[in-house]
């Protein structure tokens, strides 16, 4: 897709004020999931289990082996595996087949694949008269599924899922842990897997174990394989299918081990971006006041997913935004402002962006938690794909904001980086620029003389020489002949309403009072500075 158009779909799928009074209010895309990217070492959508090449597994009732015993060769496996063999020589041979496939390193996959011992594998996980052997083809199957999309087709394409469902119920404890993680591999491959494991049955048996005194690792697995069952929107999941879920996501959050937790905000992040309707499902279990509580929390695995999720529900409409705003969420991303890790300053600006795009009273919040001016020092020193969002922040508050907001956003000293953003070679960054500069202008024009120092001044007037001595105007004259022809007509629109020839004779005519007398304004000085 071209990059403007790209740009021009990401505008549109943005809720709708101002012109249709959401307008600027933005749902996630592609273009802000990067936060999830850069964390993927974080919350992988695949694990595969390691552990000592030599390990004997512990339910092994009968452990006289040394734990020194080679693997067997390849040859050797597969004349055991795919014929009749004695539960002694089956065990080692799928052990070793295990013990191949847990190597840290390029474990050989494809060549057991190659080998055809898949089904064989697949077939010992009903194996229950031998539950050693069951276990280490778990753990094989397990490792094969948490390769490539390819690798876990051909599991999945041999009938390991209903083979995995059903060691849920199994009563040896690490067989079933083994089932879970499996499931959990195979439901993070994508969409079409996901559905697939949650419409074979296993979200109940999930849920039991979720409830059940398992130890903290178990539950470990069962969190992150549940987090998987709620990923992915390209389609995503059946909401009425995974609702049994969110129960157990309720208490799941007030755990106390930091990686169930985590797991369980990412399942929250990923049910809470969609349309409306899912994020008040999300709002009546509950949760959002322990995620707003996370987002002051000093580990950043806990920060990041429950950021996320915060960020989803703030796209919702008015009254959704506002339930996060009423659980104190405010300083939180004010302090997150100034993070050191610049993703959650993306992250966090980008949730403002949707919360400046609210109602009057929720602009107005963001002033009163003293966010815009973080902001605009996050719009004139942060890297771009921070500035990026915060030039939306600018904009959608000077959208929804009143005069008395527009006001307050020039005190901020906001018009010099707004201006700046101009020169950014981005058509969308430019565009939605001239938007904030042509509100703030317009809105200006609406205002009422102003008594600064005993001086009456004109808003719009001090606000057009702030715009010139800062170098804006003449960006704005330079973009008119930008190749992209909107860029173009906004700017000579403005140029031509504002900065026409007759009115120049109003520039000069509203001077600032110093010690020394009148003087016009310098670019470093803001006239409404109070």
């Amino acid at each position: 897709m071209p990059a403007d158009t790209a740009e021009n779909s990401r505008l549109n799928s943005f809720k709708n004020r101002g012109k249709d009074m959401d307008e600027f209010r933005r749902r996630r895309n592609v273009d802000s999931v990067e936060i999830r990217k850069a964390k993927k070492d974080d919350h992988l959508t695949k694990k595969r289990q390691m552990g000592d090449l030599n390990l004997i597994s512990p339910l092994k009732e009968n452990n006289q082996q040394s734990i020194n015993i080679p693997l067997m060769n390849m040859e050797d496996i597969i004349r055991i595996l795919s014929g009749k063999a004695n539960d002694d020589d089956k065990f080692k041979a799928v052990q070793s087949v295990r013990r191949l496939l847990s190597k840290e390193k390029n474990p050989p996959i494809d060549k057991v694949i190659k080998a055809g011992l898949v089904p064989s594998l697949i077939s010992l996980l009903g194996y229950s008269q031998n539950t050693s052997i069951q276990f280490e083809a778990a753990w094989a199957v397990t490792n094969i599924a948490s390769g490539t999309s390819e690798q876990t087709r051909t599991v999945v394409e041999a009938g390991c899922v209903q083979q995995f469902l059903q060691l849920l119920y199994s009563d040896q404890t690490q067989v079933c842990e083994q089932a879970v993680w499996a499931l959990g591999n195979i439901a993070g491959d994508g969409p079409q897997y996901r559905d697939i494991v949650i419409n074979c049955g296993c979200v109940a048996p999930l849920i039991k174990l979720a409830s059940d005194n398992i130890p903290v690792a178990f539950l470990r697995n069962v969190t992150w394989t549940i987090s998987n069952l709620c990923r992915n929107k390209n389609p995503p999941p059946d909401l009425q299918k995974i609702l049994p879920l969110l129960g157990i996501l309720a208490k799941l959050i007030m755990h106390h081990d930091e990686e169930i937790v985590a797991d369980t905000c990412w399942a929250l992040s990923y049910l809470t971006d969609g349309p409306n309707e899912k994020i008040d499902t999300i709002i009546q279990t509950g949760v959002v006041s322990k995620l707003v509580e996370l987002l002051g929390h000093q580990n950043v695995s806990l920060v990041t997913p429950s950021l996320r999720a915060v960020g989803n529900i703030v796209t919702g409409d008015d009254k959704q935004t506002q339930y996060v705003l009423d659980q104190g969420a405010l300083p939180y991303l004010r302090e997150l402002l100034s993070h050191s890790k610049s993703q959650l300053i993306k992250e966090s600006t980008w949730a403002i962006s949707n919360i400046a795009a609210g109602t009057v009273g929720q602009v107005t919040a963001l002033f009163e938690a003293e966010i815009i001016k973080p902001i605009i020092h996050v719009l004139e020193t942060s890297d771009f794909k921070i500035q990026k969002e915060a030039i939306w922040v600018v904009t959608n508050l000077t959208s929804s904001g009143d005069l008395d907001h527009i006001f307050r956003l020039i005190q901020c000293n906001a018009i010099k980086p707004l201006c700046d953003m101009l020169k950014i070679p981005d058509t969308k960054t430019i565009m939605v620029a001239l938007d904030g500069m042509r509100n703030i202008l317009s809105k200006a024009q609406q205002m009422p003389m102003v008594t600064v120092d005993g001086v009456d001044k004109n808003v719009l007037v001090e606000v057009k020489e702030m715009i010139e001595l800062v170098g804006g105007l003449d960006e704005l004259e330079n973009l008119q002949t930008h190749e992209n022809d909107t860029i173009g007509k906004l700017a000579y629109d403005l140029v031509d309403n504002f900065f026409s020839v007759e009115d120049e004779e109003d520039d000069m005519i509203a001077p600032t009072m110093s010690n020394e007398g009148y003087k016009f304004s310098t670019a470093t000085d803001n006239p409404f500075n109070l």
